[in-house]
């Protein structure tokens, strides 16, 4: 009777760790969802903003989206994650050309998200947008 026992516990130990592995290969966890809405990268999407409401210079934060905005020079926007890649806190401010993350007062680049002052040491991932007419969309 220890045998079958044994074989069972072993079966039951077996056919957990399978449905473990199985589980962690399957991906769709919270932290693997992208902002963005599947498909609007490709699709341009809803817009995110008017032209009008990015300062030159500065920018604005679409948190809502895991998103930030600039216009380091008029006519030009360009768009970040808004998760600070220091510690994965989300920026809260832009000011004198900075997009600034309050967590521990790292300042990134309004122009191109690198790092101006840290403890972080990578930029802030770019993210495609498009601009058509007055509206920007994802890209």
């Amino acid at each position: 009777m220890s045998g079958v026992a044994r074989r069972t516990v072993v079966a039951a130990a077996g056919g957990a760790g399978l449905a473990a592995a199985l589980a962690a290969c399957g991906g769709g966890g919270a932290e693997d969802k992208n902002p963005a809405p599947e498909g609007t990268e490709s699709t341009g999407g809803a817009a995110l903003a008017r032209t009008g409401d990015i300062p030159v210079g500065g920018g604005k934060i679409l948190a809502d989206k895991g998103l930030v905005i600039t216009q380091p020079k008029a006519g030009e926007f360009k768009a970040f994650s808004s998760k600070c890649t220091h510690a994965g806190c989300a920026v809260s401010s832009i000011r004198d050309g900075v997009i600034v993350c309050p967590c521990h007062q790292s300042h990134f680049d309004v122009s191109d998200g690198s790092v101006k002052s840290g403890p972080a040491t990578a930029p802030l991932p770019p993210e495609p947008i498009q601009v058509v007419g007055e509206e920007i969309s994802f890209g």
